[in-house]
């Protein structure tokens, strides 16, 4: 099963995050930027769970 690899932060909106760019999930994917969740102490706001770097999938050639 492979994570869904969303474009955007969820908290701020305009922070663009392509596969191969640095984010946070949580267990439900929830998507964050560095900055966001680092604004955020690296707890998701939706389920308070942990916020961790996502994986990084290289761009599609």
């Amino acid at each position: 099963m492979a994570l869904e690899m969303r474009d955007h932060c969820e908290r701020c909106a305009t922070a663009a995050l392509p596969p191969d760019a640095a984010a946070r999930i949580c267990s439900y994917e929830c998507t964050f930027c560095g900055s966001c969740a680092e604004a955020m102490g690296h707890v998701c706001p939706n389920c308070g769970g942990e916020l961790v770097p996502r994986p990084r999938r290289a761009a599609a050639a």
